[in-house]
Parts: structure tokens; C-alpha cells; sequence
């Protein structure tokens, strides 16, 4: 708990970490919202967001890989936000921020075409609560208000029901499937998937677990429930 006590405290003092308060963001947009490019970057390069970041080892992985992109880890558990923040920090990184807040306020934060990319890096599948799952239709639909139409939605996982079940939505609502495999390591292509391993993602590789990626676009649809879906 001291360490715990200790992180919250130093992230507090980051520069390039956002925590808004709950009275901030409840049923209000945020004061970031459509100016994250002038206000918090300081450039006009696109703006690719990782929901659910936890270390933010992908997060700073990609934002390391192409500095001509803004990136920004949402999450939040502090705890293990402040890793990737601490080495934003100290390998003077200048094109990531982290966003602590739930993803359910997700929307208060971006504004329309803000967003070129969504990643998902290993959510939790929410196997008795569908509706939660990030790439529900719910979630989807909220994505659809901030990502730029040519934008994309780039999902790894080690489960096979979340993944069937994203791959099926997409499916069932026509978007455009870019790439998709059950097994990404043995797939060819697909390389900007390949470039980091996260920690759990390489606990799962250590037991045989197959990895499994969705690349896929929300054509600008309004998505919808599939058939079988309460």
C-alpha cells in the first residue's frame, strides 16, 4: 500500500498524465476534448489511443516505434499506469500521454475524427457480461463518435470466445476486416502486431496459449446486437 501511496503521489507530478476528477467528466465533456493536438501535444500528428493499457508496455512500445504519432495509454489502475509513465519520463518520450480514467467516460474525452486508431491490448473478456466487453456494441458505437472513418480497431487477446465474438460482430455488421488470425505468431504479415510482447502476453506464450488478432473498421455503421445476443 506504501508503494502504492508513493506512485499516485509521483504521478501526480507528471506533466504528460491526465486524472481528471469524477465531477469533471460525469455527463460533461472534458476540457481536453478536441484539443488534445494544441493543448496537451503541441502538434497536429494523429492521435492513436490503447484502451485498457495497464503498464503502458505497449502504449510507449509504439509511441518509441513512430514518433511521427501522438499515443496516449487509458486505464485506471494508477499503480500500473505510473511504469509506463515513469519511463516516458525517463527516456524523454515526448509523443505519449496517459489518461487515468474508466473507459466507460470515454466519450467525454475525444471529440469527432480525433482519434486514428484504437488498439486493445489483452481486455478482460467479460465472459458472464457481454455488454461490457470493448468491443461490444455499445462500446463500439461510442468509438464510432471519435475515430476518423478510415481509422482502425486493432485487437489482440489470448481468449478465443472474445475473439470469435468481436470477429462474428464485425461480421454480422459488415465492417471491413483488415486482418484477423487465430493464431498470430504462425500468421504471415501482420507485423505491427508482432512488434511487442506484454507481459502477460508472454506468460501466455510461455503455456502454448495462441494469441489471437482482429484488425477491423466501424465503416462509420451504427453497430448492432448479434441475433443470439441478450
Amino acid at each position: 500500500m506504501k508503494r502504492k501511496l508513493e506512485r499516485f503521489a509521483e504521478m501526480a507530478t507528471f506533466d504528460h498524465v491526465v486524472q481528471p476528477k469524477i465531477e469533471e467528466v460525469l455527463n460533461k465533456d472534458y476540457k481536453l476534448k478536441g484539443n488534445w493536438n494544441a493543448k496537451f501535444f503541441n502538434n497536429n500528428n494523429p492521435i492513436v489511443i490503447e484502451l485498457g493499457c495497464g503498464k503502458g508496455e505497449y502504449t510507449v512500445g509504439l509511441a518509441q516505434k513512430f514518433k511521427n504519432k501522438n499515443f496516449i495509454g487509458i486505464d485506471i489502475k494508477g499503480s500500473r499506469m505510473w511504469r509506463g509513465a515513469k519511463t516516458v519520463l525517463e527516456e524523454g518520450i515526448n509523443n505519449t500521454g496517459f489518461l487515468r480514467t474508466r473507459i466507460e467516460f470515454i466519450n467525454s474525452f475525444f471529440n469527432k475524427n480525433e482519434i486514428t486508431d484504437i488498439w486493445l491490448t489483452f481486455p478482460d473478456p467479460q465472459l458472464k457480461k457481454p455488454r461490457k466487453r470493448l468491443t461490444s456494441p455499445h462500446y463500439l458505437n461510442i468509438y464510432n463518435k471519435f475515430l476518423k472513418s478510415n481509422g482502425a480497431i486493432q485487437l489482440k487477446t489470448d481468449n478465443e470466445v472474445l475473439y470469435k465474438y468481436t470477429l462474428d460482430l464485425a461480421l454480422y455488421n459488415q465492417l471491413t476486416i483488415i486482418d484477423k488470425t487465430d493464431n498470430l505468431y504462425n500468421a504471415k504479415g501482420m507485423e505491427e502486431a508482432k512488434l511487442f510482447k506484454t507481459f502477460y502476453e508472454l506468460k501466455y506464450l510461455s503455456k502454448g496459449i495462441k494469441i489471437k488478432y482482429l484488425k477491423f473498421k466501424l465503416n462509420n455503421k451504427i453497430i448492432v446486437d448479434l441475433p443470439d445476443e441478450e
